[in-house]
């Protein structure tokens, strides 16, 4: 997602809150909440889209897609981080990275449909990107907790 310098006003803010309860709310139960028209919440949030500022996207549950292997890999990298980032964000396995501090310079999360394509993954992709120094899996074994509303601030 893009970054976004844009201060959210109260009513945006209202806006996100009742998208991140139903990403499916319609806009004219939306209004009723926020005080506006259907018309003006589409306006805001095709104005919050288009920002970077939220996405509106379907959650869904890998194991029941055939993705049988989900995993964190942590990432030392020697040299720029940016380019190991912008390989990482280019491979259709991973779908989360982020730049961190502490032991590992980049996370990456990766969704295979097997131990064999995670193994391939780690191995022919992500270890063979220039400045990728060492790697580290975290194997998911059982989700907890995944939750998309964190609310605004």
């Amino acid at each position: 997602m893009k970054k976004s310098g844009n201060h959210l006003d109260d009513v945006s803010k209202a806006i996100i809150e009742q998208l991140q309860q139903d990403g499916r709310r319609p806009y004219a139960a939306i209004g009723k909440v926020v005080g506006l028209s259907e018309a003006a919440v589409r306006q805001r949030v095709q104005r919050l889209i288009e920002t970077g500022v939220m996405q509106v996207v379907a959650v869904t549950d890998p194991l029941q897609l055939g993705f049988a292997r989900q995993a964190m890999i942590g990432i030392r990298v020697r040299g720029p981080l940016e380019p190991v980032a912008e390989a990482l964000v280019a491979l259709d396995e991973v779908d989360y990275v982020v730049v961190t501090a502490g032991t590992f310079d980049l996370l990456a999360e990766a969704v295979c449909e097997s131990d064999d394509a995670l193994l391939e993954l780690i191995s022919n992709s992500i270890r063979s990107i220039p400045g990728v120094e060492s790697t580290e899996t975290f194997m998911y074994l059982q989700l907890r907790k995944q939750t998309y509303s964190w609310g605004v601030r």
